[in-house]
């Protein structure tokens, strides 16, 4: 693919909350997915107080041909890790916390249970703060699932990444179907958390791919909504096969909001933990309708 177009822009200036969340994750030994995953938003969320906390290490098990996380055979689970990120969490006085974490295909269950527990403590340390995971599929381990969602975060986030066609060159590990079962069981839990899930364009998708995605996660009862721009990380990853409009962007936001998606972050320079805190706030004043496979 050629050059950048001019509406990708970066903002790498620098503020005191940059390097306040910078030097707190530092010296707390944690990892954020805005470094791993090399985000390009990461100036702009940083500068803002906020940050996506990454759990269970930055090696991953996995090796998406999108994604620039290092794979290999990952440490031992860290035990304090939980109480890290609680603390981290409450010394940032965030409102709203989004934990990923990456992919442990070594681990039983996945990590779920440093999920759980990270989630129990935040609640600790930070009562009224609202928290959001973003998850691995945890191989289809639906008893791994249960633990997280059984711990209650606000939202839970799991994302689908791109149309059907697509998934084994995109997520070589993972399955189309095995994704909308994790979110078809999320949005089943009792009390049901916010569903949420993210899809990247320019690797190749038809436009009415795209759209018949956008449409299964809708019959799998997610409710929130992302969609963003590949942009190739390094060399070694999948390249772009083009490069998304913005115009696009506002017509595909648009048709997700008529499928029933209640909150939608359309745009070249969106991810799936982007703007999250504004997704939650356009969620939660508006109270979704049941998904088909849930209705009475």
């Amino acid at each position: 693919m050629g050059k950048i177009p001019p509406w990708i822009r970066l903002s790498l200036t620098t503020d005191q909350d940059f390097n306040k969340v910078c030097g707190l994750t530092s010296d707390m030994t944690l990892h954020t997915v805005c470094e791993s995953a090399r985000c390009p938003n990461r100036h702009e969320c940083w500068n803002k107080g906020t940050a996506t906390l990454m759990l269970l290490g930055d090696v991953c098990t996995r090796n998406c041909s999108f994604c620039a996380i290092q794979t290999g055979r990952p440490p031992a689970v860290d035990e304090d890790e939980p109480r890290r990120v609680a603390l981290a969490t409450k010394q940032m006085r965030l409102r709203h916390v989004v934990l990923t974490s990456v992919t442990r295909d070594d681990l039983p269950d996945g990590g779920a249970r440093i999920f759980a527990d990270t989630i129990r403590a935040i609640r600790r340390e930070c009562p009224a703060i609202t928290v959001e995971v973003l998850t691995p599929d945890f191989r289809g381990n639906a008893a791994a699932l249960h633990q997280v969602l059984d711990a209650g975060p606000d939202v839970f986030s799991h994302n689908l990444e791109t149309v059907k066609r697509l998934q084994r060159p995109i997520r070589r590990a993972a399955t189309y179907e095995r994704s909308l079962d994790v979110l078809r069981n999320a949005a089943a839990w009792e009390p049901p958390p916010a569903v949420k899930s993210g899809l990247m364009v320019g690797l190749g998708e038809t436009p009415e791919e795209l759209l018949q995605a956008m449409h299964d996660l809708w019959e799998a009862g997610c409710r929130i909504l992302t969609l963003g721009q590949y942009l190739r990380p390094t060399r070694h990853n999948i390249p772009v096969e083009r490069f998304v409009e913005p115009a696009e962007f506002d017509e595909y936001a648009e048709k997700a909001r008529a499928m029933g998606f209640v909150a939608v972050a359309a745009g070249p320079m969106v991810r799936s933990s982007y703007k999250a805190e504004e997704l939650w706030n356009m969620y939660s004043i508006s109270v979704p309708p049941l998904s088909p496979a849930r209705s009475p």
